[in-house]
């Protein structure tokens, strides 16, 4: 099992940024795919960002890309979303999950464990 524990989130205001953090435990991350995923209010969870286990390769949905920059450590078993630019569309609660094959997945039903997620809220 891994529980997947998200941090970081809050209010910002647009064209601000944040830095969400998602830690392990249980097992290392260091074999798994990792991604963050997004459900704002009212609307189905969405692909953010993936990344691969060794960090080689990353995919970005088009709404974050240049502005979102994913990166994990396996050797803290966490994995990051630096979100620079943030506009109040980005408002939502955000997700980590670990897909265990280790690529770059940008389906949800790839993904077996998830955290609970972070709310991040953007003000204009």
């Amino acid at each position: 099992q891994v529980q997947l524990v998200e941090s970081g989130g809050g209010l910002v205001q647009a064209g601000g940024s944040l830095r969400l953090s998602c830690a392990a435990s249980g097992r290392t991350l260091s074999t798994y795919g990792m991604g963050w995923f997004r459900q704002a209010p009212g609307k189905e969870r969405e692909f953010v960002s993936a990344i691969s286990w060794s960090g080689g390769r990353t995919y970005y949905a088009d709404s974050v890309k240049g502005r979102f920059t994913i990166s994990r450590d396996n050797a803290k078993n966490t994995v990051y979303l630096q979100m620079n630019s943030l506009k109040p569309e980005d408002t939502a609660v955000y997700y980590c999950a670990a897909e265990p094959s280790g690529r770059v997945a940008v389906v949800a039903g790839n993904y077996d464990y998830w955290g609970q997620g972070t709310q991040v809220t953007v003000s204009s």
